[in-house]
């Protein structure tokens, strides 16, 4: 990664689509535990270009099928706006959630971007979930278990659609890694979608070593990569700051080897870290983990290689 390079912070304090209230914390939190310094550690120019503005949590029950589906448009056109500039400036778009709802905004733009650009891009899904629930389907409601669906092409109307294409992703784009929780329906919509996830047991058989190589095996040198980080992806042992933690996820070596590897594609271009919750956490362990895996992904490594 070129030390020319400018990383562009995107502050979404918001839970809008979240199942409990507190990731809209995340982004200061982030701030606190070093962020912007680590990445000018390693070489890298950081703007701050300081928080999004949207509407304030309601806290409604579910309409339709959806919880706050009004604000959490609003909250992703924020996103969108901000990552479509930040890109257009030949930045790297960091995305520090808030929920990871924020999602459709940010990969949105980015799509839109790299069919502008002739780009291919690949989406990393690093998460417990999937997040392929849809209105008709959730039992909460809640958006940020919708992302991926939207940006299929499948969730609700006001939040699909927004690349310029009925779907920003097409099935192969992306690739889930840590999965271990999937709601009943979920798990038939992931088959009828033909996706590609990488969940705890074939880490667990094949390591992450071998699922990285197979995920990345077909990125070239006209390759986008995003990297959609949603900390519950850790085990809440490590990351106990999230507000849907599931035990038995990667561990911290793992996650860094996933990290490394995707860094030395010199591929990256865009990145969101999101679910990061203070309330829940102990002393800001969770953001400041996510600030070494970052580090990872853009380059830092323990020995030149």
């Amino acid at each position: 990664m070129s030390s020319a390079r400018t990383v562009c912070l995107i502050g979404a304090p918001t839970d809008i689509g979240a199942s409990v209230r507190g990731a809209g914390m995340g982004p200061d939190a982030l701030r606190v535990a070093g962020l912007a310094e680590a990445l000018r550690a390693h070489r890298l120019e950081v703007v701050d270009r300081g928080n999004l503005s949207g509407p304030p949590n309601p806290w409604q029950p579910a309409q339709g099928g959806a919880r706050h589906l009004d604000e959490v448009v609003a909250w992703n056109w924020s996103v969108y706006g901000a990552v479509e500039q930040a890109l257009a400036s030949g930045q790297v778009p960091l995305l520090m959630g808030g929920d990871h709802s924020l999602a459709i905004g940010s990969i949105s733009a980015v799509a839109r971007h790299c069919r502008a650009h002739g780009r291919q891009l690949r989406v990393v899904w690093l998460d417990a979930h999937t997040d392929v629930n849809t209105e008709a389907i959730s039992p909460s409601g809640n958006l940020h278990g919708m992302p991926v669906a939207c940006l299929l092409g499948h969730g609700p109307a006001p939040l699909v659609g927004w690349s310029g294409e009925p779907a920003a992703l097409a099935p192969g784009q992306l690739d889930f890694i840590g999965i271990r929780s999937v709601d009943a329906d979920e798990k038939e919509a992931i088959r009828q979608l033909g996706l590609q996830v990488f969940d705890m047991r074939h880490l667990d058989e094949h390591g992450m070593r071998t699922t990285m190589a197979e995920v990345l095996a077909d990125v070239h040198e006209d390759t986008h990569l995003h990297v959609s980080f949603d900390l519950d992806c850790l085990d809440p042992m490590e990351a106990p700051g999230v507000g849907t933690g599931v035990r038995g996820g990667p561990t911290y070596r793992e996650m860094q080897l996933c990290m490394e590897m995707i860094a030395d594609t010199g591929r990256l271009g865009s990145l969101d870290v999101v679910e990061i919750n203070p309330a829940l956490d102990v002393r800001n362990r969770t953001a400041e983990l996510a600030v070494e895996f970052v580090r990872s992904l853009f380059g830092a490594s323990t020995l030149v290689r």
